[in-house]
């Protein structure tokens, strides 16, 4: 089993985040450079993508033995979907209450 989809999942999910993150998607203030929308879409979108890759590399493992190559975009992709779910929480109006410090 190739592993050429999660590694594509793993840098299209952390090319997502530094968008997210700079366009202060996680603000308490709710200032941010993209509409809610835009912002909700984009976590789901990258939610599902690294989940899926997530499983895949899991999967992988499992077939061909744990190496460090696996075990990097398996942990990744899946901190990653944890992530996204989270801020797909937060920022969905009546989530998490979120206060700043």
């Amino acid at each position: 089993m190739k592993l050429s989809f999660p590694w594509l999942a793993l840098g299209l999910g952390l090319l997502v985040a530094l968008v997210l993150a700079v366009s202060g998607a996680a603000d308490p203030s709710g200032e941010s450079a993209l509409p809610l929308l835009t912002r909700l879409i984009m976590s789901e979108f990258a939610f599902f993508v690294t989940a899926i890759g997530a499983v895949q590399a899991i999967r992988a493992g499992l077939a061909q033995g744990f190496g460090p190559g696996v075990l990097l975009v398996a942990a990744g992709c899946g901190l990653l979907a944890v992530g996204f779910l989270w801020l797909g929480i937060v920022l969905w109006p009546g989530g998490f209450p979120v206060q700043a410090p």
